[in-house]
Order: structure tokens, then C-alpha cells, then sequence
């Protein structure tokens, strides 16, 4: 147990010593993470470290899945759904053939076994990818497909991939069978992760407390993951659908009070598995390494550069006939949803790295087949998996910055963010104009007296005065008139620490007042981020 904490506190030691380094460096924390597991695993004295995948497909990645969908936008998902779809489900379904010829062609494997290897690694990662991404600035839509596509393209590989282990396990596929139960599980799946969902929020919002509502948030994406799985889905779909139905129904169901702690509370939670995550798969590598003996080295690089090509170019081809064919064959879409600049496109195409799930599902392959004998080529499939992930996680992450300045879209992004943030400026005014309304008709109505009513009127006033009417001038506000207000936050407390200090304030009393200058200080930082400087 000793040796496990220590190990433990060692991780998180190089995890915060990462993360310093990767933002001095401007790099995806993800990617140095990678690299640095891979030196820590060489680390002479360190145990090896294996990752367990039933670990990561039942405890780590539900809240992760879960957490993506809250985020996620329903409306932004909706009105994005066929070119989600056609990503998430088709191109891994195409990604996975392509594949299987290659490797079955190229490296030799027999057709079931090429099939599993192409199940494996046909989902891209969506954690470390969108990381780097929103750090670029890459345009909102863009976003959103990727995300979108990250959130069911698990559900489709691991389907997959049970079929395929099934068939070499057993000798026997059936098509149809597998389209019928393929089928089943995603409209199952949907339907028992919108019920987990609905009562999640129900309970919560019965439950008013935030400490029994933020429990039963991270409860929620483990009853919605294990029970389909259990059942012989994925789980996936079912996590992604409570977590959407949460996102579009939360907002009038959940406390403000609950908001402020989950928000802090899934924040460290999510952080501190991505990056455990990202640094153990790196130190996988010498247990892999240790592990492969039956192939040669030249076999295993051939079999990584195959596959990792093949992965990249199959993409390619999938996503640009995905975007522009259904604009050209139906007018209907085409009127609705013109068709966009091909930098588009090619972003979302190259945006292909494979991760964690890739790499647990071939941790997961078993060791023998049903009639006793060892799972063949299990060991390669796994390594292959890991050179495809450090490949594609290195190597498309590290180029993405360079790509997105070819393409242009920089600029695409500022110029999307600075229609959101004046469409925010006047969603902010038009709120405070709703609620001045609401007051006048409380005062006609006889609800409030002249003095409150002065007072909340008054409150309004000074809310329109904090609110800016151009980015511009939300831009000097955010920078001068914030900058001055942390001082004045900073002298207060200052002051009540004194007056604690000599015995004039209890400590409860010094708490409460310091918590909304917290408030008021988060509220601060909060409107500086949805500033840009003057464009």
C-alpha cells in the first residue's frame, strides 16, 4: 500500500511539473504528458505500470463522456446532427474497413484479427484534440462537430469491436445479426440514458442540497454507462444522451449554489483523470516493449506506420465526400446549410488522434480463444495500438497550430468570437431591461412599496452602468476598471484579516464576508474572459 501511494504522489508530482511546462512551452498539456510517461517509464527502480482496461472503460470514462455531453449544446448538436452522425458513426464504420484490407494485405493479419485491429483504432480521441483546439481559437462549428463526433464514435468502435472479437473467438459472424443488434443497442441505449437523465435531474432538484445534488451528478453517469454495458452495449451512447438531456432541461432544475461548487467540483475531477490518463498511457510503453517478443522490431514499425497512415488517409477520403455530397445531391440542405470553405473540411479531417479508449479496448483483447488456445497476434495488435496513439497524439498534435495558421482559420475564429460577445453584450442588456419591466409591473400591481422599489431600481441602474455597450469599451473595462476593483477586494480583506487578527471578528463572520468577496472576485474574472481586446 506504501509503495502505491508513493507511486500515486510520484504521478501527480510530474503531473503538475507537466502542466508547468506545457503552458511555458505552449504546447497541450496531453501531448508533453505523453512524451514524459513514455521517459518515466524507463525510469531505472520505478515499477512497471499496467493499465487496466477494465479500469478505463468503467471508471474513468463515463464522467468524461458524461461531462462532454453536459457541455455539449443540444441546439449547436442538433442542428449539426447529420454531419455528427456520418463522422461518428460512418467513418469509423469505414475507417475500421479500411483498415482491416491494409493491415490483412500489407501486414499479413487474417481477415477477423485485421477487423479487430481496425475496430480499435478507429475512434479518434476527442479530450486531447479539442484541448488544443479551443486554445487555437478554431471556429465555433468546427468545435462542436468534433465534439459531437468524440461523444458517439466510442459507442461505435466498441460495438464493433466486440463483434469482431466474438467472430475470432467463436469462428462465426452474422451480418444481419449484427446489424439487427447494433440497431437495438443504440436505440436501448438512447432511450435508458434520456430516463437516467430525467431522474437525475428530478432527484436533484427534489433534493436542494448541493452537496446530495453534486453526489448524485457523478452517479449519474455510471448508472447510465454500466447498466447497458452490463447488458452487452457499449454504454456510451446511454452516458452521451443523459448528459445532453441534463445540458437542455439543468438550467431551471439546478441550484445556483449546486452550479458553483459542480462547476469547481467536475473541473479537478475531469483534470485529474485526463491527466493520470494521458501520463499512464506514455508509461505503457515499457511494459509493452517488455511484453513483445513473437515479432521483430521491423515488423512492429511496419505494422504502426501502416496503420497510422492508413488511419489519416482513410479519414480524408470519408470526410470530404461526408460534408459536400449531401449539399449537392439534396436542395433541401443545401438551402439550409450552404456549403462551407474547404479549410473546413480539411481541419476536421486532420483532427484524427486516436487515444484512451483505443488503448484499453486492445489492453482488453483476451488471452485465449473458447477452445483453449492463445488470442493470435494479441501481443502486436496491442503494441501497434500504442504506436498509433503516441503517433497520432504526438505528431497531428503538435502540427495542429501550423495547419490551422495555413488554413487560415484564425481568423475565421476572431471574427466568430467577436459576433458572440456583442450578441452576449446585448442579451446582457436585454435581461436587465426584462427585469426592470418585471419590477414596474410589481410596483403596479401593488407587490412592492415605493422604497423597495427605489432600491431594486437603483440596483438595476447600477448593473447597466457595469455592463458595456461595445467590446471596445468591455475590452478598457474589463482591463482598468477590474484591475482597480481587485485592489479595493484586496484592501477589504486585508482589513478583515486584521480585524480578526486583533479580535474584532469571529471567524464565521470573517468567512461569510470573505466568501462574496470570492463571489465578487470570480464575477470579475468572469466578465474579463468574455472580453477580446479591440479587433
Amino acid at each position: 500500500m506504501t509503495a502505491i501511494i508513493q507511486t500515486l504522489l510520484l504521478l501527480l508530482a510530474v503531473l503538475v511539473a507537466v502542466a508547468v511546462m506545457a503552458r511555458r512551452l505552449n504546447v497541450a498539456p496531453s501531448i508533453v504528458l505523453v512524451i514524459a510517461g513514455v521517459a518515466v517509464a524507463f525510469v531505472p527502480g520505478l515499477p512497471t505500470i499496467e493499465l487496466a482496461p477494465e479500469f478505463v472503460l468503467l471508471v474513468v470514462l463515463p464522467p468524461l463522456i458524461y461531462l462532454a455531453g453536459v457541455s455539449m449544446s443540444w441546439r449547436e448538436f442538433r442542428f449539426n446532427l447529420r454531419s455528427i452522425s456520418l463522422l461518428a458513426f460512418g467513418c469509423v464504420v469505414f475507417t475500421t474497413c479500411a483498415v482491416a484490407v491494409g493491415a490483412h494485405v500489407v501486414l499479413g493479419l487474417p481477415w477477423g484479427l485485421a477487423f479487430v485491429l481496425g475496430a480499435i483504432v478507429s475512434p479518434p480521441d476527442v479530450v486531447a484534440p479539442l484541448a488544443v483546439a479551443r486554445r487555437l481559437g478554431l471556429p465555433r462549428r468546427i468545435l462542436v462537430v468534433l465534439e459531437g463526433e468524440g461523444l458517439a464514435n466510442d459507442a461505435t468502435a466498441l460495438i464493433l469491436y466486440r463483434f469482431a472479437v466474438a467472430a475470432v473467438s467463436t469462428g462465426a459472424f452474422s451480418l444481419p445479426e449484427a446489424a439487427g443488434t447494433f440497431a437495438a443497442i443504440v436505440i436501448g441505449e438512447v432511450a435508458w440514458g434520456l430516463a437516467v437523465g430525467w431522474i437525475s435531474l428530478r432527484m436533484r432538484h427534489w433534493a436542494r442540497d448541493p452537496r446530495v445534488e453534486i453526489t448524485l451528478s457523478m452517479m449519474t453517469p455510471y448508472l447510465a454507462y454500466w447498466v447497458p454495458e452490463h447488458l452487452g452495449g457499449s454504454g456510451v451512447l446511454a452516458t452521451v444522451a443523459a448528459g445532453l438531456y441534463v445540458s437542455w432541461n439543468g438550467p431551471l432544475l439546478i441550484s445556483s449554489a449546486t452550479r458553483l461548487q459542480g462547476v469547481f467540483f467536475w473541473d479537478l475531477l475531469v483534470y485529474l483523470i485526463e491527466g493520470f490518463i494521458f501520463l499512464i498511457t506514455g508509461m505503457q510503453a515499457r511494459a509493452l516493449i517488455e511484453r513483445i517478443e513473437s515479432h521483430s522490431l521491423v515488423e512492429i514499425l511496419l505494422g504502426i506506420a501502416v496503420t497510422t497512415l492508413i488511419c489519416i488517409v482513410a479519414r480524408f477520403v470519408w470526410v470530404f465526400p461526408a460534408i459536400y455530397l449531401p449539399r449537392w445531391l439534396f436542395r433541401g440542405v443545401r438551402r439550409r446549410d450552404p456549403a462551407p470553405i474547404w479549410q473546413r473540411p480539411f481541419m476536421i479531417a486532420f483532427v484524427g488522434v486516436r487515444g484512451i479508449v483505443s488503448l484499453a479496448a486492445a489492453l482488453a483483447l483476451p488471452f485465449a480463444l473458447q477452445n483453449g488456445e492463445p488470442f493470435p497476434y494479441r501481443d502486436f495488435i496491442v503494441v501497434v495500438t500504442f504506436g498509433v496513439i503516441v503517433m497520432t497524439l504526438v505528431g497531428q498534435g503538435l502540427m495542429m497550430p501550423l495547419v490551422m495558421r495555413w488554413l487560415g482559420l484564425a481568423a475565421v475564429g476572431i471574427a466568430e468570437r467577436r459576433i458572440e460577445r456583442e450578441r452576449e453584450l446585448t442579451a446582457r442588456h436585454d435581461a436587465i431591461d426584462a427585469a426592470q419591466r418585471r419590477l414596474a409591473d410589481m410596483l403596479a400591481q401593488g407587490t412592492v412599496g415605493e422604497g423597495v422599489y427605489a432600491l431594486l431600481a437603483a440596483r438595476n441602474d447600477q448593473r447597466v452602468l457595469q455592463v458595456p455597450r461595445t467590446l471596445e469599451e468591455g475590452f478598457e473595462t474589463a482591463k482598468l476598471g477590474g484591475r482597480l476593483r481587485l485592489e479595493l477586494i484586496a484592501a477589504e480583506r486585508q482589513h478583515l484579516h486584521q480585524l480578526e487578527r486583533d479580535g474584532a471578528l469571529t471567524d464565521e463572520a470573517r468567512r461569510r464576508i470573505e466568501r462574496e468577496l470570492d463571489l465578487e472576485e470570480a464575477s470579475i474574472a468572469c466578465k474579463a474572459e468574455g472580453y477580446d481586446p479591440p479587433l
